[in-house]
């Protein structure tokens, strides 16, 4: 079985949303995947990781200090910054039919990505899809 969260939080408290599933469901942290979406990333570019820092990211900061460990696998999608632009403009508005052209195929992949990672870990899973392709 799988669970799937969107917590209907603020991202600033989606930490919480995601302890209470966990601690419901009794899962512990080699569990969890959380998927995001990274500025830092170019567009469209997946990062998969075992754990460390929530680099800036509200939503892991959230979930880092609602589970007091920063030990669980999370997959970022490159959402990339426009320079000039505010973060919380950038991060909320839709993506333009440029950006789609690239998103679009970055979730597939992001999917796929999950699926290897239930099926084969997180060390698979980012042998496999931390690569640049060019």
């Amino acid at each position: 079985p799988v669970l799937v969260l969107k917590p209907g939080t603020f991202m600033n408290l989606s930490g919480r949303a995601v302890r209470e599933a966990m601690t419901f469901y009794k899962l512990e942290l080699p569990d969890l995947l959380v998927v995001s979406d990274d500025m830092a990333l170019p567009l469209g570019r997946l990062r998969l990781r075992k754990g460390g820092s929530a680099g800036g990211h509200n939503g892991l900061a959230s979930a880092i200090a609602e589970l007091g460990s920063d030990a669980f696998s999370r997959l970022r999608i490159g959402i990339e910054q426009v320079s000039g632009e505010r973060m919380v403009g950038h991060v909320l508005s839709p993506f333009s039919r440029q950006e789609e052209e690239v998103i679009g195929p970055a979730v597939a992949k992001a999917a796929d990505a999950v699926e290897c990672w239930l099926a084969n870990g997180i060390d698979a899973a980012m042998n496999r899809y931390n690569k640049i392709e060019g």
